[in-house]
This record gives structure tokens, C-alpha cells and sequence, in this order.
């Protein structure tokens, strides 16, 4: 039911004021100087509510982008702090550009011309495309959670095309003169830190956060609690490297809970920046990253029978995506399944 009010002021203007209600929707009102714009508000209105579509618009113009980036930043810090610590300055950006703007006035359109600063500020398409994944994600949560939306305008904007994915692993010969010089190194850490790398495929945030109350030596298992897509994970510690973590756990410090500590701030955790810079020297391997490490295990694991879903699991992905680079290095795990299954349906 809808009804027109009209009003007159004492300078002689006339304005409409409309209010529809419908049974078990809150009431809508707006004022109008036209009647013909007033009836037509109405049978719009309606037909919004009817459908679905009236309050989600209606919230997407009452809030901006700027809110919208503040309350997932307070949600993320609450869920997953070191996360939020990670998309801070990108978010930050977001908000400069486009904070002030309503929700409802954010566009694809708009989004796009934003990206395509990003990269004319000299941004790499993969940076770039990190910008819009941490945006993306707090639209996913306006629409799915927070009901602020009822599309993500990020849904239409056409991603940077990223270069194909580093793959630099160790060959045997360069792992072997690596171990060797790690296991010289003057940072007792170093040698079997890297070993857990190569072994597990942890990333080096993951290693040095880890304490002695995420390390399970009955059933062979670490527990990553902050891992950067924000979900824990269980890693499996076996063989020599399981060796290790229980020699370290003979000689630990009882001063602090941290399987690698610093030996100024038993609080943080060791640098090795320097030693592992020296053993790489000393071992003469160029091109080659503490990361680089993480894709040696991924690759060790490929070239070992590992399928894509396994990789992806050991390392902690959630897709296949991500692990798609290593698939060259089982090409003959693959030819050995098909060969198999034709032998097996064929004969």
C-alpha cells in the first residue's frame, strides 16, 4: 500500500512525500517535487521489494567504500591479525582513491579505471593484481555476510594477466653444496631450518613462528596456526627431518617457547638473513631465494609421483592454481597412470 502527501511551503512549492508500506517489510518514504516522479518511485519501489532487490540497493547507498574497508580491517584484525597486518597498505590505497564514494556508486567501470592506475603507476601486473584480490575479498563479505551488496562490482573487472609462476629448484649438486655450507654456517638455526623448508615446503614466516606447543613429536606434526590465507594447517614431519626437531628439542632454550629465537629478544625470532646470504655464497648457487626453498620441495614432490591435489595440500593451497607451474616435472607420473589405465581397459 502506498500513499501521497502533498505539501505546499509558504514561498508557494509543492512537494509530494510517499510512503509505501507492505506487509512484513519496514516502511519506505522519499519526497519528490514532480507527482509523475513520486507514482513512479512507488511502482518501483514496490517491485524492488517484491523481488528482493530494494533494501540491499538501499544499503549500498547508505554506506561508502571507506566504511567498507574499515569494518572488514577490524574483522580481519580480530580473525587473522598477522593477515590484516599484510593487506594494511593496500587497503589503505583502496581508501584514499575511492573511500568517499557510496557503495552503491562503486562500479565496475570505476574499479577498472582504478586498476589501470595502479599500473601506470609502475605497478606489476602481479602487484597489482594483489590490490584488487584484497578489495575483492572485502566486497565477497559485504555481499555474502554483511548484506551491504547484492554483487561484488569486483565480479566484472577483468584481472592484470600475471607472468607464468617462478619455478627455481635446487638440482642435486646445488642442495647438496647448500647443506653442506648450511651445516657450516656460524648460525647453529640455519641448517636445520632449511631442512624443514626443503622437507615440508614451510615458508620462512611460517618457520619462524613456529613454537614448541605447535610441535606434536609423538605424531610426527607440526601445527601452523597463522599461515597467509589465514587457516591453520597440519604439517607432517618425517624422517630426517623429524631427526632434526628432536635434536633441537634436546638443547632448546626454556626461556621461550620459540623453536628458532633471537639471541637478543628471546621474544622474536632468529634473523638468518646474513648466514643464509654467506651459505649461498659459499656454496656458489646464484638466483636463488630463501622462497626458492618451498618451490624445491614442490617440485621435489612433483618429480616423486606427488599429484597437483597432494602439492596443493602439502603446501597449504586451496586450488590447484598455484600449483599448476610444477605440473611439466610430472609429466612422467602422468604418462605412467595413463599407460596403466589404457593397459587395464584395453588389455
Amino acid at each position: 500500500m502506498a500513499t501521497i502527501e502533498k505539501r505546499e511551503t509558504q514561498d508557494g512549492k509543492t512537494s509530494y512525500r510517499v510512503k509505501v508500506r507492505l506487509k512484513g517489510y519496514p516502511a519506505q518514504s522519499a519526497t519528490f517535487n514532480r507527482l509523475t516522479d513520486a507514482k513512479k518511485w512507488i511502482q518501483d519501489t514496490e517491485s524492488a521489494i517484491r523481488e528482493g532487490r530494494h533494501f540491499k540497493t538501499a544499503e549500498a547507498k547508505r554506506h561508502t567504500l571507506g566504511e567498507l574497508i574499515n569494518r572488514y580491517q577490524g574483522e580481519l584484525l580480530a580473525r587473522h591479525p598477522k593477515a590484516a597486518e599484510d593487506r594494511k597498505h593496500h587497503l589503505a590505497w583502496w581508501k584514499e582513491q575511492l573511500g568517499a564514494y557510496s557503495l552503491s556508486d562503486v562500479t565496475p567501470a570505476l574499479l577498472a579505471e582504478y586498476r589501470d592506475k595502479l599500473m601506470n603507476e609502475g605497478r606489476a601486473n602481479a602487484t597489482a593484481a594483489k590490490y584488487l584480490a584484497v578489495l575483492s575479498h572485502a566486497f565477497s563479505l559485504a555481499v555474502n555476510e554483511w548484506a551491504w551488496l547484492e554483487i561484488s562490482p569486483m565480479d566484472k573487472v577483468k584481472k592484470p594477466a600475471l607472468p607464468r609462476g617462478r619455478v627455481r629448484y635446487l638440482s642435486d649438486d646445488e642442495r647438496e653444496r647448500l647443506l653442506t655450507a648450511c651445516r657450516e654456517s656460524t648460525s647453529p638455526f640455519l641448517y636445520p631450518v632449511v631442512v624443514l623448508a626443503l622437507s615440508t615446503g614451510m615458508r620462512q614466516g611460517e618457520l619462524m613462528g613456529l613454537t614448541w606447543d605447535d610441535i606434536d613429536l609423538s605424531r610426527g606434526r607440526a601445527i601452523l596456526h597463522e599461515t597467509k590465507n589465514g587457516e591453520r594447517r597440519a604439517v607432517h614431519l618425517t624422517g630426517y627431518a623429524l631427526e632434526q626437531v628432536r635434536e633441537l628439542g634436546r638443547v632448546r632454550r626454556l626461556d621461550t617457547k620459540l623453536m628458532f629465537p633471537g639471541n637478543r629478544h628471546k621474544g622474536k625470532p632468529i634473523d638468518l638473513r646474513a648466514p643464509w646470504e654467506q651459505a649461498l655464497k659459499t656454496a656458489e648457487i646464484n638466483d636463488f631465494h630463501f622462497h626458492d626453498l618451498r618451490h624445491s620441495c614442490a617440485s621435489y614432490l612433483a618429480m616423486n609421483g606427488a599429484t597437483l591435489a597432494e602439492i596443493a595440500e602439502v603446501l597449504g593451497h586451496k586450488t590447484l592454481s598455484m600449483v599448476k607451474r610444477y605440473s611439466h616435472l610430472s609429466d612422467a607420473h602422468v604418462s605412467s597412470v595413463v599407460e596403466k589405465m589404457n593397459a587395464k581397459i584395453f588389455g
